[in-house]
């Protein structure tokens, strides 16, 4: 069976295409076909001026027709197709969906903040997790921040924060929400000692990836506050050169780092783990689970 998860982000479009390989009596395996970005920066016409420009839409379209081209090439069986902070802020959201669902047959659901953080859990994070320490999973997007926290590998709490890489940059996080988060960090890790942090996103990944560290080696608070430093020095195309950065990546590295690193320092975490997954992953598992739902009724 074939499977397929489009996330519309604040920063870029997503399409994931796995086959799903099915063993009787042991888990599903999740073989990943492709994976496509799109830099659509949909946020940046969303935080600063409340809506999705002419320009951004016709890209959004274009590339969920092509998007959809690439899942009939795959022969893809179901798929699901999800819109996040951006989306869920733009005053023309409900008209551009209603466009892109006549041009391309694509329904696009629009999901909450907390709807953002419980789809995480469908990433079975807790085959990860040992039960010596519980955890603080950390997903950072363009337009918001999606928090959940693990204790012996159950969900403790999902919460979500009007607060991501490009309203940062645009200067649209709202003072009272940085000290919500603030606050709400601090207050609910407060009773857990031995706290390590997961992180998600494009760019905690190209840190990772940048670090040279092995697969399944945590990245430590210190390396993080170190690129920061150095990003810090650096103007965008600098950083696109020293580091090999393509654009979209070069400006969002520091408010990312300027989260995830914030966010370790409330909570009194040093050491964060990069497991490749996100969003995208979440929703394919999400699916796959509603449709082994519906198996018994579909039998007849």
């Amino acid at each position: 069976m074939k499977l397929a998860a489009i996330d519309i982000g604040s920063n870029a479009a997503r399409l994931l295409v796995v086959e799903v390989i099915e063993h009787q009596g042991e888990k599903p395996q999740f073989i990943k076909l492709n994976l496509v970005r799109v830099p659509l920066r949909l946020g940046f016409d969303v935080f600063e001026y409340g809506f999705i420009s002419a320009k951004r839409e016709a890209d959004l379209i274009n590339t969920l027709k092509c998007f959809h081209l690439l899942m009939k090439v795959h022969e893809v069986d179901h798929s699901i197709v999800c819109a996040t902070s951006a989306m869920r802020d733009a005053r023309n959201a409900e008209q551009i969906i209603g466009r892109i669902l006549y041009e391309t047959g694509i329904l696009i659901k629009v999901i909450s903040g907390k709807e953002e953080a419980a789809t995480i859990f469908e990433n079975h994070i807790e085959d990860y997790l040992d039960k010596d320490h519980a955890y603080l999973y950390i997903d950072v997007g363009g337009g918001s921040t999606e928090l959940t926290l693990f204790d012996n590998n159950k969900p403790i709490f999902e919460e979500s924060f009007n607060i991501g890489t490009i309203r940062l940059l645009k200067q649209k996080v709202e003072d009272k929400e940085w000290q919500r988060f603030k606050n709400f960090v601090k207050e609910e890790t407060r009773n857990y000692k031995n706290l390590n942090a997961i992180g998600s996103g494009g760019n905690i990944n190209k840190i990772f990836s940048l670090s040279k560290r092995k697969e399944g080696k945590p990245l430590n608070v210190s390396v993080l506050k170190e690129y920061l430093e150095d990003f810090n020095q650096l103007d965008i195309e600098q950083r696109m050169i020293k580091y090999n950065l393509r654009e979209d990546r070069a400006d969002v590295i520091i408010p990312a780092l300027q989260i995830y690193t914030s966010v370790m320092r409330w909570a009194s975490i040093t050491d964060i783990y990069v497991p490749k997954f996100g969003l995208a992953d979440g929703l394919v598992r999400k699916l796959y689970n509603e449709l082994q739902v519906l198996k018994p009724s579909t039998i007849h």
